[in-house]
């Protein structure tokens, strides 16, 4: 079933602050630069959508006494084993491996993960998923994911489908704000 929502124009800023085309064009005309401002006007709302994603996030995972990234390290050991090294985090949370020691420190106080010696490296230690760290992902993972879906629900199907293409090509598109 394909949804029918009334059209709007997506140029003009319609949520809430967010730059316009009018915007972009004016900035680009003041500094004499011929950069489309159509993709400036994407970029600069994808930058904006991200931003209030994750104030969002930080206030959605405070309803459970976590972070963003308390939660993603907790459910990125809960979805390999429950155990991982400092460094295999630091790695697949995309975070320094000082930023991984912090989050660890914290949820170990809250005895939601434990270090202990690795088997495989006697020299280093890994990060060990706990029952009530188990048990924290268990209670709110209906909530968390009903939200989630509650999120998008706006989106067809397909209209999601069409996203994540378009959100992978972007994520691809990234390096040009960091390449030297």
């Amino acid at each position: 079933m394909t949804r029918h929502r009334p059209a709007h124009d997506s140029t003009q800023g319609a949520d809430h602050g967010a730059p316009t085309l009018d915007q972009a064009r004016r900035q680009l005309n003041r500094y004499g630069l011929s950069s489309d401002p159509q993709a400036v006007l994407v970029a600069a709302r994808l930058m904006a959508a991200g931003t209030r994603l994750g104030q969002a996030g930080e206030a959605h995972f405070a309803r459970f006494g976590l972070s963003t990234g308390r939660y993603r390290l907790l459910a990125d050991l809960e979805d390999h084993g429950g155990e991982k090294s400092p460094s295999q985090l630091a790695a697949s949370l995309g975070v320094s491996r000082a930023t991984v020691t912090g989050l660890v420190d914290g949820l170990e106080r809250e005895g939601l993960v434990a270090r202990r010696p690795s088997v495989e490296d006697g020299r280093g230690n890994v990060v060990v998923l706990t029952e009530p760290g188990a048990e924290r992902l268990r209670e709110l993972a209906p909530e968390h994911f009903a939200r989630m879906e509650a999120m998008v629900g706006g989106l067809t199907v397909e209209e999601r489908t069409a996203f994540l293409d378009l959100l992978a090509r972007l994520v691809e598109g990234m390096s040009a704000l960091t390449a030297d």
